[in-house]
């Protein structure tokens, strides 16, 4: 749909509405993740998010890129995510052996055991401000 083009009976008051409730509600669910998942299990939003993703995916891994998609950072900002799992023993980096400029991003033991332990607070934080 074209910027300019609204649709019929929507106004910009409404659309502008909606967008702020939007807002209100991702920083509403996204601060109680934060702070629970800190809390409990000592890793934020994004670190959950990828840990959740590297858990789901094949064989424990996935390309760099796939992952920087899956977390909706940055390049620059997913290197230094993965970085600081990487620090904490969450995650190890390989060496892609079909091509050598591709990084594989895999789940260590204690990034699935991390990700088994906090998923039941994800969810519940999820039910409470989105249920």
């Amino acid at each position: 749909m074209h910027a300019s083009v609204r649709p019929v009976g929507v106004t910009e008051e409404d659309l502008l509405d909606e967008w702020h409730a939007l807002l209100a509600r991702h920083a509403t669910v996204c601060g109680a993740l934060e702070a629970e998942l800190r809390r409990r299990h000592d890793i934020g939003v994004t670190e959950f998010e990828a840990l959740e993703r590297l858990a789901t995916g094949p064989q424990g891994k996935c390309r760099g890129v796939e992952l920087t998609e899956a977390v909706h950072l940055s390049q620059s900002a997913a290197s230094r995510l993965v970085a600081r799992m990487e620090r904490d023993g969450l995650v190890e980096r390989t060496a892609c052996t079909d091509d050598r400029r591709a990084i594989f991003i895999a789940l260590t033991e204690a990034g699935r055991q991390r990700y088994i332990e906090a998923k039941p607070t994800q969810r519940a934080v999820l039910a409470a401000t989105m249920g």
